[in-house]
């Protein structure tokens, strides 16, 4: 697992807590400080602020948010100045049930500049501008096309997108009767030729209005001759003609065809983390169904196998969220261990009970991230580990068929 891939991961899991977040009026405060902003001029501004907001009329809610501003103005006292990339910080008093609030603060320096100030006063916490840290921008054109349908997408990211089909007037090879042979084959080049010059227009509007800066090139799909045919004939605009990175043998000319264009130009795209992350579960399905047995699913065993050295690669969703409580008797030395699955954004709940030896309660003595203990444990048995994304159809099924958490074994376990 890279540093990169791992960061992206706790930076993802850290938003959806601060999405989850919510106060029980405009209490909560969102403040994004860019680098070349001076703290003395953002301590300016917060005193305004606390100035101002003693016209709020609810009490509770102005005592909140002078509070929050005191909190955040007492932390950037330690600051001489905002780092490289500036900083985010989150305050407010946030509701934890009934009609109970707790003050949290929240300081976050991400891995791309924050570019502009801003600060902001409401019921949940403004995230906009880290969300779109997140978003993959590289993105390539995907056409997959034939004599009787063409079908134009994106590869955003990790995320293919169909966005418009066209079926074609073009005639079969069978001319029929009355008409001369010349004649046929003259009609049928001008429908072919319509019908790619519309292919062009609809490609054309689509990449043209991609950011240059984000669009990476085109590939193209489809038998032969009909996609070398569309090349040469130069269809697409001049800016984009330069943009293609190659053309591939395909099947499919509809919907599904641009996942087969996808991995036909595996190599092209080597680069990209879809690619990788495609492999990985191509292999680790191969390995699933064949009599060799190297694989294995599901918390309990791949647990068991990783603590036995058997996991060569271990494959966790990008969107597991999962604890592992150990729970204790207060009274005996009564003591298990289980997982507690949550939706993102939202903390492991569970109702703990009363000790079965002694019927007193149980507390709480170690929560710890199900990620972050699988990969401990794979660091210390040099086991590779992997972070695969729901954006594409094997990541979706790793996540719901698999339960998050996949294997592929050095060796067979029969666990």
């Amino acid at each position: 697992m890279t540093e990169e891939a791992r960061h992206k991961y706790e930076f993802k899991k850290q938003l959806e807590e601060l999405k989850s977040k919510q106060g029980q009026g405009t209490e909560l405060i969102s403040l994004y400080i860019p680098h070349d902003k001076r703290i003395s001029d953002v301590v300016a501004y917060l005193r305004d602020e606390h100035g101002s907001s003693a016209n709020i009329k609810s009490k509770s809610t102005r005592d909140n948010v002078q509070s929050a501003l005191e909190s955040i103005m007492s932390r950037l006292k330690y600051y001489k100045e905002p780092p490289e990339n500036g900083m985010a910080i989150f305050c407010g008093a946030i509701s934890i049930g009934g009609d109970r609030t707790s003050m949290e603060a929240i300081t976050i320096v991400p891995s791309q500049p924050i570019t502009s100030f801003s600060y902001r006063c409401g019921s949940s916490f403004e995230t906009d501008k880290l969300d779109e840290m997140l978003v993959d921008r590289k993105t390539f054109g995907l056409i997959v096309l034939d004599r009787r349908e063409a079908t134009i997408g994106t590869l955003k990211g990790k995320k293919v997108t169909a966005l418009r089909h066209l079926t074609s007037t073009v005639p079969g090879k069978q001319r029929k009767g009355g008409q001369s042979s010349h004649r046929f084959q003259q009609l049928r080049l001008i429908a072919i030729n319509d019908f790619n010059t519309r292919i062009g227009d609809a490609a054309n509007d689509i990449f043209l209005a991609i950011d240059r800066n984000d669009f990476q090139g085109i590939l193209i799909g489809g038998p032969t001759p009909t996609k070398e045919e569309f090349v040469k004939g130069e269809y697409l605009h001049h800016e984009l003609q330069p943009k293609i990175l190659g053309l591939f043998d395909i099947a499919y000319t509809d919907e599904s065809g641009l996942g087969e264009l996808m991995d036909a130009a595996s190599d092209t795209l080597t680069s990209l983390e879809v690619v990788k992350e495609k492999k990985l579960m191509e292999r680790f399905m191969r390995a699933l169904v064949s009599e060799d047995g190297l694989a294995a699913y599901g918390e309990d065993s791949v647990r068991s196998n990783l603590n036995m050295g058997s996991v060569d690669v271990l494959l966790l969703s990008e969107d597991l969220r999962r604890s592992r409580i150990t729970l204790k008797c207060q009274n005996c030395d009564y003591a298990s261990t289980t997982t507690v699955k949550h939706r993102a954004g939202e903390k492991a709940t569970l109702d703990y009970g009363k000790c079965p030896k002694c019927q007193s309660t149980l507390n709480i003595a170690e929560q710890v991230d199900v990620v972050d203990e699988l990969s401990i444990t794979a660091e210390q048995m040099n086991t590779e580990v992997e972070f695969i994304s729901t954006e594409f159809e094997e990541g979706e099924q790793l996540y719901n068929a698999f339960g998050g958490i996949a294997a592929i074994l050095r060796y067979r376990t029969g666990v």
